[in-house]
């Protein structure tokens, strides 16, 4: 028998407009979950059961015919998004008590939706870093092998995921924060085209580089939940891409993208790294299957290379800067402090110098795959990471170039703000999961949905879940993070 974590998101939103399941027994399910395996895959800073089980109530007295396709259905918050009334903290210990009087955009939508929120889920220190270790809750792990870090800095919503806690999540990317977890998770990370998702109602846009998005188990959960998201808002400072006549979710239950031209490379972009060989498998697995279901996939140099690197680095110094009260910088992390440093030294000159160099970069790359529809790439130079690697130094400085070797690729499509995917194509010789990334064309984020779906069709599906799955509770979970049972 099937639980109810078992089911994809639609597949519970069907099983409540069916009446086999309530919002409020789905929710319960989930906390029970979330109690057993929250702190174990540290998923979660701040779990709310009272509001949940007040917004599944909600969603139950909905009349079915009212009733959009998530409605109902458990998600999460990430930390870094705002959340009026729910503690917030930006995975920081200097926010370990604030409360916003405001609902994220973002957060508007899904509750509109009839999303029922069971809180918020870990993050890196203000979005920093590619891990989700700080301190206000336990390390985000990787429910596949829970010696390895979910990453970050939607590590959290990954965890909660991959672990069956819920079956979608939100979470935001600034330089791969939504892919990096999803390809060590086994999960669809996806990064939308700039201004698809608002990032309102306060904040600057940050360059362009981070927005809101989805992480899920499937490409059409995924897609749903982009639905939700992708609601135009006035004052917003980039012009969003039309939607697809009928949404995405529509899009990705027909998986037709045409025949495309795809532009394969395994080529670091912000480090000059060996790539392991089973993050190049996966892409050549990848490659095989997109070419078997009739697309040309071609051989292209990267779009930029590691001399982007000094350029990107003064953004993410800049971006560092988050407003702190001068009495709670103690409270920061040093890999924060370190950037933050370095950010104040920043002047308004040699930002715009950055700013500039670096669009003429993103031309040229333009110009160099111009002849493609969409790129193929590794999502990560390595497949995984332990919980503790980055840090191992304790050298910040050491920190933050490990993190560039590790993920040299996801950051680039921040910059060019183009729609971008990882796929949990590919395993490991013991297993786990590596993603590839899949990326489209600026304001193409249908035929990048639609290839994802019509990939994971030819893969045969990509729900597979890791042996804590079946975990009644920790109890049941070796020290290796193996459960006893298999899933």
């Amino acid at each position: 028998m099937a639980e109810p974590h078992d089911l994809t998101a639609l597949e519970q939103a069907a099983a409540l407009t069916r009446g086999e399941l309530s919002s409020v027994e789905l929710v319960e399910h989930s906390l029970r979950r979330v109690a057993a395996l929250g702190d174990t895959v540290g998923a979660f800073v701040t779990v709310t059961p009272d509001l949940a089980r007040q917004a599944a109530r909600a969603a139950d007295a909905v009349p079915v015919e009212e009733r959009g396709p998530l409605h109902g259905v458990p998600t999460a918050i990430k930390d870094l998004t705002l959340t009026a009334g729910v503690r917030t903290t930006f995975g920081s210990a200097a926010f370990i008590d604030f409360v916003p009087p405001v609902d994220a955009d973002v957060v508007r939508f899904i509750k509109a939706a009839g999303l029922v929120s069971l809180g918020k889920t870990t993050t890196s220190e203000l979005g920093c870093s590619l891990y989700s270790e700080g301190r206000v809750a336990p390390p985000a792990r990787n429910p596949w092998q829970l010696a390895y870090t979910a990453g970050g800095s939607s590590g959290g919503a990954a965890a909660a995921v991959a672990a069956g806690l819920v079956p979608v999540a939100q979470g935001s990317d600034g330089g791969g924060s939504l892919r990096i977890p999803a390809s060590l998770c086994g999960l669809i990370g996806y990064k939308p085209s700039r201004g698809l998702v608002s990032g309102g109602p306060v904040g600057s846009g940050a360059f362009g580089l981070p927005t809101s998005g989805p992480l899920g188990r499937t490409v059409t959960d995924v897609a749903a939940l982009l639905d939700v998201m992708a609601v135009p808002v006035p004052g917003e400072p980039y012009l969003p891409p039309v939607a697809p006549s009928g949404g995405y979710l529509a899009v990705a239950r027909r998986a037709e993208p045409g025949p495309l031209r795809i532009g394969r490379f395994t080529a670091p972009m912000l480090a000059d790294e060996p790539v392991h060989p089973d993050c190049v498998a996966a892409v050549d697995r990848a490659a095989a299957l997109l070419t078997a279901a009739g697309h040309e996939v071609v051989e292209v140099p990267p779009p930029l290379g590691p001399a982007a690197w000094p350029l990107f680095e003064i953004l993410w110094y800049v971006l560092a800067l988050t407003p702190v009260p001068p009495q709670l910088e103690g409270e920061l992390l040093p890999l924060t402090r370190l950037l933050r440093a370095r950010g104040a030294e920043v002047s308004a000159g040699t930002l715009a110098a950055a700013l500039g160099e670096l669009q003429a970069q993103v031309r040229l790359g333009a110009r160099r795959t111009a002849g493609c529809d969409l790129l193929l790439c590794p999502t990560l130079a390595a497949p995984q990471a332990p919980v503790g690697w980055f840090t191992a130094d304790a050298d910040p400085a050491a920190d933050f170039d490990r993190q560039r070797r590790f993920s040299p690729y996801c950051a680039i499509f921040n910059v060019t703000g183009d729609p971008s995917v990882s796929l949990p194509v590919g395993t490991t010789t013991d297993g786990l999961p590596v993603g590839v990334l899949l990326t489209g064309r600026y304001g193409d984020d249908a035929r990048l949905i639609a290839t994802a779906a019509q990939l994971e069709n030819s893969s045969d599906g990509w729900d597979r879940h890791p042996a804590i799955w079946r975990a009644a509770d920790s109890a049941n979970v070796n020290g290796d993070g193996v459960g006893r049972s298999a899933a």
